[in-house]
């Protein structure tokens, strides 16, 4: 099954009732674009990322995004590789983090989050996965970040954005 496959297969199994409308703008927006998988799609294309948890310690790991400096969850765009949206976010997630053993949350995408993005594509439609880390693990930042660190959950809203408060709040919820 190709990557496009999936993405479609996925967002149709997508739930939640609040993000119907904006499921289905992706849905239109990837029948609309065969290439909208990939980063050369201008109009805008589908992003995998994961919001790494450790549930245990009450805390998640966000990145200080180097171009956009921002605290955000580990993510980005699809590569030939990756075999499944889900793959790509892990594969992200594990990237940005440096951190080996990290699971997917079963169940799926957590969320989704349509963002404008600067010149040469329009959108990023990004499907928000939720990433457990093992109990021991040790992050170690990529050449993406500017910083790498661990916030307790009350913490999040003092430093990122609202999409990664609604992130970690469905995260939470879905735990």
């Amino acid at each position: 099954m190709s990557l496009y496959d999936d993405a479609v297969l996925v967002l149709k199994g997508y739930e939640d009732q609040g993000q119907a409308e904006l499921r289905q703008a992706y849905l239109d927006h990837l029948a609309a674009h065969p290439d909208g998988m990939w980063k050369a799609c201008e109009a805008g294309h589908v992003t995998a990322s994961g919001l790494v948890i450790d549930p245990s310690r009450g805390r998640v790991l966000l990145t200080l995004h180097k171009k956009l400096r921002m605290w955000l969850q580990m993510g980005g765009h699809c590569e030939p590789e990756d075999t499944s949206l889900a793959a790509a976010a892990l594969r992200e997630a594990t990237e940005e983090s440096g951190i080996s053993g990290l699971s997917l949350l079963p169940g799926g995408p957590v969320r989704l989050d349509r963002h404008p993005i600067p010149s040469p594509c329009n959108w990023h439609f990004d499907v928000q996965y939720a990433v457990v880390a093992p109990p021991d693990a040790v992050q170690e930042i990529s050449d993406e970040s500017l910083d790498l660190r661990w916030f307790a959950y009350g913490e999040v809203a003092d430093v990122a954005d609202e999409s990664v408060v609604r992130l970690l709040e469905a995260t939470r919820a879905r735990l």
